[in-house]
């Protein structure tokens, strides 16, 4: 997996959001969590990709204006972290746990008290 070229997909697929394209670089038993997802779902936890096409459409409806900026890129072993700041300047860190080439682990980040993360809407 090249950081940068996934990376720029990602965006890329963030700021056009189109679920297809974001949803194809996940495994169909992904595991995400975010404190975004316990104010719009209920559960901080959401499993799998039908679920998490789910929560990011809810996401997608509630901030019609969504727009990521990458900051930075950090690799790890079978991981990786892309730092952005959102529509509302928050910063964000997404990370990312591989399993191959396809993303079976995600966790949203973010600045700020789990009541409220920055930049969060609900």
């Amino acid at each position: 997996m090249d950081a940068r070229e996934f990376t720029e997909a990602w965006v890329t697929a963030w700021n056009a959001h189109d679920l297809d394209a974001l949803l194809s670089h996940f495994t169909e038993d992904v595991v995400f969590t975010s404190p975004v997802a316990a104010q719009l779902t209920g559960s901080a936890v959401i499993r799998g990709k039908d679920a998490l096409r789910a929560y990011w459409s809810e996401g997608l409806r509630r901030i019609p204006d969504l727009r990521f900026e990458v900051v930075g890129v950090y690799s790890g072993v079978d991981t990786l972290v892309i730092n952005y700041r959102n529509q509302k300047g928050g910063l964000v860190s997404e990370v990312l746990h591989f399993d191959g080439p396809l993303v079976r682990e995600g966790h949203g980040t973010y600045l700020g008290d789990d009541d409220n993360p920055a930049g969060a809407t609900a």
